[in-house]
């Protein structure tokens, strides 16, 4: 499958909430990721693991906006707008840009870049 449909199917399911599952489906074993404050993960259970963490203290999801994507070669770039009622009462309002590399059609590294 070329780039620009899985980059398209995963977006879809972000969107969907469907976080979990993009990356069980999209995301190669040993796939990297650097957060925004630096933090790593180096394998995509580490990922999950620390994801379900986050998506457990959501109360509400107000939404999950793809604002727009662009592909070069091996990389895309997913840019989103995230708004979520997290259940400790806080509010998070996220402007989000995701760097991911691809290779044999499975995401290899991922950064996350936000305002």
């Amino acid at each position: 499958m070329q780039i620009v449909n899985l980059v398209s199917e995963l977006d879809g399911m972000v969107t969907k909430g469907q976080i979990l599952e993009a990356i069980e489906k999209f995301f190669a074993g040993s796939a990297d990721t650097i957060e925004v404050g630096g933090a790593l993960t180096k394998t995509k259970q580490e990922k999950a693991s620390k994801l379900q963490e986050f998506l457990g203290g959501i109360q509400t999801v107000n939404g999950i906006t793809l604002i727009r994507s662009a592909i070069s070669d091996n990389v895309s770039y997913s840019e989103y707008k995230m708004d979520f009622d997290m259940k400790d009462g806080s509010k998070i309002l996220w402007h989000e840009i995701i760097r991911r590399e691809w290779k044999d059609g499975l995401v290899v590294h991922e950064q996350y870049f936000q305002n």
